[in-house]
């Protein structure tokens, strides 16, 4: 579904997975769901995920984009926000999201932008805001993840 991206990390963030021998692209991926809807993560960090997914392969029968699609951008990229919160020695599980649908799509490629609500030590909030390409919201999500401490090796 299109030229593969690779996400932009803050060098610190970076420097640490890789002391650990840890891919971190490989690791903040949209895994083999998002890979196969199409998911794009370009830029991560704590403060702020953006990722992209098209409109296309991924609609209802009435052909607009399906909300379980926005669901999977929304989680992908609160997800990855967690994780960067969280560190290296956390797992970032989800434990709740909604999502609240405004505008259907067609066609195109539609935009999510995470940005933290809480970044607590044991929970991350992230909210979700999906666009489409004339910058007019389509979804608004929220998803909170559980920070857990990964086990010892």
């Amino acid at each position: 579904m299109g030229k593969q991206h690779t996400p932009t990390f803050p060098q610190e963030v970076i420097d640490e997975y890789a002391a650990l021998g840890v891919d971190l692209p490989a690791l903040f991926s949209a895994g083999h769901l998002g890979t196969r809807m199409g998911v794009q993560i370009l830029e991560a960090s704590a403060e702020r995920v953006v990722g992209t997914m098209p409109v296309e392969g991924n609609t209802q029968p009435y052909g607009l984009l399906h909300g379980g699609a926005s669901a999977v951008l929304a989680e992908t990229l609160g997800s990855v926000g967690s994780m960067l919160h969280g560190g290296s020695s956390k797992l970032a599980v989800g434990v709740d999201l909604n999502c609240t649908h405004h505008r259907g799509v067609r066609s195109g490629l539609v935009t999510g932008v995470a940005t933290p609500v809480h970044r607590g030590r044991s929970t991350a909030t992230y909210e979700i805001v999906i666009s489409d390409e004339e910058g007019k919201r389509v979804c608004t999500a929220r998803l909170t993840c559980l920070l857990r401490e990964l086990p010892a090796k």
